[in-house]
């Protein structure tokens, strides 16, 4: 017994090793770090070089690591500037989710996949990652433009979209037959999860750290640590809740990392919950995650699948830039802006892998699948600053990149 746990603690050891190393250097060239994770996974584990190893303990902190990504990416949602939101980023991210997925669900359908897996394949064409797209915007000096604005407030509420999309096809999965009464059933409770939690981050949230700031200020004995418990309470109890509905747990992580950001809690407060929960989600759960991803990736796509896995590359990434522009075109955007745009909601990332890693785990996809949907994250995300630097490029050439200062008020 002893012997076992020491083994774990090594291969958790070797595991934050390498995904800190190959992480940072992914940061380091421009890319983001679990793209540095995902690829030491691939090389030390299995696939190549078989250094590491699966074990108990890696997989138990791998879906912790899920579900405080989720929370932690819950928690960059504003849903008051969601609300706020102009026709230009809600169209576009209509147009980026819904054409994607149509593409995806409809090749999931020529590849003879069952209907469930054809979905997870549309969520996960549809998928998009904020993070990514902050950081290169960031990089490239870009985040007072107009395409950030729109690039950014679609990617938000594309994000958003997709997860309650994803609760939906968790829904129709788990019925598992195309049986009316079932799906109703499974339907009702996905919905009376959303009304609870609505009710819970509206009226019980804000009452409660109202409460606790109360004691904080009168007696003194409640701290930041204190603080910190009760969110992560919250985000298992919305997490129990989502499992209760047969919704999988990381959309009651992600719905309480949304309320959590709008419950008015004093400011010291919230930025020592944000804090300790990014340290916890991106610098040790997160990368488990991401490397215990890489083991099961199969390199058997690349010679039995070869067309396929191209096939579906091009399909994720015109998707986007198609379903992007086209909807760009009613909008104040010019048409050279809205492909700008395009290019930048293609990199997938995060999403997309923890959609693939759900339906996955649940069987609904196979590991060559699976694999295929990781290597599309991997190279539409890789795709990103390259493609928006020529396309920023472009635009100061035709003198089209509009500064938010130099813009007219509508």
């Amino acid at each position: 017994m002893v012997e076992t746990v020491s083994i774990d603690v090594l291969g958790l050891l070797l595991v934050l090793t390498v995904a800190w190393i190959f992480g940072g250097i992914a940061e380091r060239l421009g890319y983001p770090t679990m793209m540095g994770e995902l690829f030491a996974g691939i090389v030390f584990g299995p696939p190549l070089l078989g250094l590491l190893q699966p074990s108990n303990l890696l997989d138990v902190l791998a879906e912790l690591g899920v579900f405080l990504l989720m929370v932690y990416v819950g928690m960059e949602v504003d849903l008051r500037e969601l609300f706020r939101l102009g026709p230009q980023s809600l169209l576009i991210a209509f147009g980026a989710f819904v054409i994607p997925f149509g593409f995806g669900y409809g090749a999931g359908i020529w590849l003879g996949v069952s209907i469930g897996a054809a979905l997870f394949l549309g969520l996960a064409m549809a998928a998009t990652s904020l993070a990514t797209k902050s950081r290169i915007l960031a990089d490239l000096e870009l985040l007072d433009t107009r395409i950030a604005n729109v690039l950014l407030g679609g990617a938000l509420a594309s994000d958003v979209g997709v997860l309650i999309a994803f609760a939906a096809v968790d829904s129709y999965v788990t019925a598992g037959t195309l049986n009316l009464l079932e799906i109703g059933v499974i339907v009702a409770k996905a919905l009376g999860f959303f009304v609870i939690t609505i009710v819970l981050g509206y009226r019980f949230l804000p009452l409660a750290w109202a409460y606790i700031e109360n004691r904080r200020e009168r007696y003194g004995f409640v701290d930041k640590t204190t603080a910190f418990m009760f969110a992560l309470l919250v985000s298992l109890l919305f997490a129990q809740l989502a499992t209760l509905a047969d919704l999988h747990m990381i959309i009651g992580g992600f719905v309480a990392g949304m309320f959590l950001r709008q419950s008015d809690v004093e400011p010291s407060l919230y930025e020592h919950i944000h804090t300790v929960i990014y340290d916890l989600a991106m610098g040790f759960f997160a990368p488990v995650f991401f490397v215990i991803v890489g083991f099961d990736i199969t390199f058997d796509v690349f010679f039995d699948s070869f067309g396929i896995l191209v096939v579906l590359v091009a399909i994720a990434f015109l998707g986007k830039i198609i379903g992007s522009w086209l909807f760009a075109l009613p909008t104040l955007l010019t048409s050279r802006e809205g492909l700008v745009v395009g290019f930048g909601m293609n990199g997938r990332g995060t999403v997309e892998i923890i959609i693939a890693s759900v339906a996955l785990s649940a069987g609904v996809i196979d590991s060559q699948l699976f694999s295929i949907l990781v290597f599309i994250a991997i190279f539409t995300t890789a795709l990103v600053p390259i493609t928006v630097t020529w396309g920023v490029r472009l635009l100061e050439r035709t003198d089209e990149l509009v500064y938010v200062d130099a813009e007219e008020p509508s």
